[in-house]
């Protein structure tokens, strides 16, 4: 855990990097209320930002789906972090904008947190499973 804000280390890839603090800054300069970079933004400040190379599959980033369990109703759900411009709730497409999203952003297999809902409300939460798309290079390599 992160003693200085009670929060577990994360670690965000570099190719997503720079996007991905990019969005969160247009967000939080956008006239929606409240901005929904803000807890992107917080997110990405205390993020160890490594080589995509060195990423652990079992890390949540852009593309990855999720298994967790809401451990305040112990209720499972799978979604798939994307872009804004994905978003699909119906087809489990999550913004990484979302606070959920956000949430979940660079988070292991096995770690814990509580985020805030858009609503207000704190929630905790656990990473159970992690699965990460094949990259485009791995796909050639597999064909």
């Amino acid at each position: 855990m992160n003693k200085a804000h009670g929060l577990p280390p994360i670690v965000i890839p570099e190719d997503d990097y720079g996007r991905l603090s990019f969005m969160a800054t247009v967000s939080r300069m956008g006239r929606r209320q409240p901005p929904s970079g803000t807890a992107l933004a917080e997110e990405l400040d205390r993020a160890s930002v490594v080589p995509t190379t060195e990423v652990p599959d079992s890390v949540v980033t852009m593309g990855s789906t999720v298994e967790f369990r809401d451990d305040d109703t112990g209720r499972i759900s799978s979604v798939t972090i994307v872009y804004p411009e994905e978003d699909a709730h119906d087809r489990g497409l999550l913004s990484v904008l979302t606070p959920l999203g956000a949430a979940l952003i660079g988070l292991s297999e096995g770690q814990s947190i509580c985020w805030r809902s858009a609503v207000g409300d704190r929630r905790n939460l656990t990473v159970l499973h992690v699965s990460r798309a094949p990259t485009p290079s791995s796909q050639i390599a597999a064909d």
